[in-house]
């Protein structure tokens, strides 16, 4: 990508990684930490004692990749102990595994993508086990990434599109089309799992060019860390991940960076912490002690002068093991497309706690909702909100955020793509600077018509009939 006519994703052009590790522009509310602590967690919050929780020895499971931050920080920095915890962090190798393992009970809890709670108590993928989160780890963090390659022919193909910021697909489409019309066969992209973020922003960008997944290419699933050996030896054309994956690729030279998962949809939901239903109602205070501790992390983590300190932890060979100039990219705000050219602003790359980011929205919770029926994952009729709210679990939060004093949103839903500039949240205990939540093809996600906005895709694959939908959501 050429820096003559580049500039930033959506807005990100006015912060340089030296502003935003000296303010940040953060708004974190001046909130008072263990303000209103409940009677029952005195004692484990000051003293680490443990009482009142239910179970205080835990195992918790994360994958390696920069979003892991808050799991990691709670337990370097002594926010679980502070809050009665004895955690032990379990690195896993893939998200069928954390899947499997929470599900058995022989992880207690873990880092998650947004949808695995949603498909997990749906049954997509595995046996239904009903699971839950009342806290979302973060926004933003991906990015699709091509070959040296693909982009080579992409700039080709169409010049124009490519200077275009956000990028968009319709260069690619040119080169599907031409390979369709020279008998290739489908080029193959990578995804983590198939019911994450990240298949879900990959699929959402191909569609809005014309591109079906399901026809006009391979989609394959690849754990995170593999993205680049496979990307390396030529088994795939492009992948969709999260740090430090992409950034790994344009290091190395095999690849570039298209755009980021904030150019997709500024400050988008990405993981969260989950645990089985069962599981929260027998350790419902160990379940809020955990909430806390998480909560306090990711305010420590969200102001600058603190992002280098987590990049030296979550660096290391026990949690990320990727080299601290490679992960203190995106972290410290600034972030690099391609090899040969200077890191770019982008300081709401990864956004740990402002803009309410530890809420669970329902409406992000519909929206995950509503690519799975898109994309045919599936099948059945359902009132979309209801079971958005029986799986994300915004009344637990606000149990937790409220005995830290920490300001949190009164109300469950939100429009998504209405606001283009940062704004202020009043529907809350008080005010919440906000971020923009803008689509990067200016679509808008109405929570009081999902159905409607499933069934408006012209690029879709659904096995769901849309007159019973509209009618299950009426």
């Amino acid at each position: 990508m050429s820096d003559t006519n580049a500039t930033n994703e959506q807005g990100q052009t006015n912060l340089s990684r030296r502003k935003f590790l000296k303010t940040g522009g953060l708004a974190l509310g001046g909130a008072t930490l263990l303000g209103g602590t409940p009677s029952w967690l005195h004692t484990s919050a000051w003293a680490g004692e443990g009482e009142g929780l239910e179970k205080t020895k835990l195992t918790l499971g994360f994958i390696p990749l920069t979003d892991c931050a808050p799991l990691v920080v709670a337990l370097e920095k002594g926010y679980f102990k502070k809050h009665g915890l004895d955690v032990a962090l379990s690195k896993e190798a893939s998200w069928a595994n954390i899947r499997d393992k929470v599900a058995i009970g022989e992880l207690d809890g873990a880092h998650m993508l947004a949808g695995m709670p949603i498909a997990a108590t749906l049954g997509i993928g595995a046996l239904p086990k009903a699971t839950i989160t009342a806290f979302s780890m973060d926004l933003n963090g991906n990015a699709i990434t091509v070959s040296n390659d693909l982009f080579e022919r992409m700039m080709k193909a169409d010049p124009e599109a490519m200077k275009e910021r956000p990028v968009s697909a319709r260069a690619l489409k040119k080169v599907i089309d031409a390979d369709k019309a020279a008998g290739k066969d489908p080029m193959t992209f990578a995804m983590v799992f198939p019911v994450s973020t990240h298949n879900y922003q990959l699929r959402y960008w191909l569609g809005s060019a014309g591109i079906n997944p399901d026809q006009d290419l391979r989609l394959i699933v690849i754990p995170p860390p593999q993205m680049v050996a496979n990307l390396k030896a030529g088994n795939i054309a492009g992948y969709c991940v999260g740090e430090p994956w992409n950034e790994r690729a344009v290091e190395t030279g095999i690849g570039q960076v298209l755009i980021t998962s904030y150019g997709l949809w500024n400050n988008n939901p990405e993981k969260v912490f989950g645990v089985n239903l069962e599981w929260h109602e027998k350790n419902p205070h160990t379940h809020q002690a955990l909430v806390m501790a998480l909560l306090e992390a990711a305010q420590w983590m969200d102001k600058p002068e603190n992002r280098m300190e987590v990049v030296s932890l979550i660096s290391q060979k026990s949690y990320v093991n990727a080299p601290e100039d490679t992960v203190k990219m995106s972290m410290t705000g600034t972030f690099k497309y391609a090899k040969d050219e200077a890191p770019r602003p982008l300081p709401d790359f990864n956004v740990f706690y402002r803009y309410a980011a530890n809420f669970p929205w329902l409406s992000h919770a519909a929206w995950f909702i509503s690519q799975m029926y898109r994309w045919g994952q599936l099948e059945q009729p359902t009132h979309i909100l209801k079971t958005a709210g029986s799986i994300y679990r915004p009344d637990l939060y606000r149990q937790a955020a409220k005995a830290l004093g920490v300001p949190y949103p009164t109300v469950d839903v939100k429009s998504e793509g209405t606001h283009a500039e940062p704004w202020t949240l009043k529907d809350a205990t008080s005010p919440i600077a906000m971020g923009p939540d803008r689509f990067f093809d200016g679509g808008v996600f109405d929570p009081s018509r999902i159905a409607q906005y499933i069934t408006a895709f012209p690029v879709k694959s659904l096995k769901v009939d849309p007159e019973a939908l509209l009618k299950a959501n009426a």
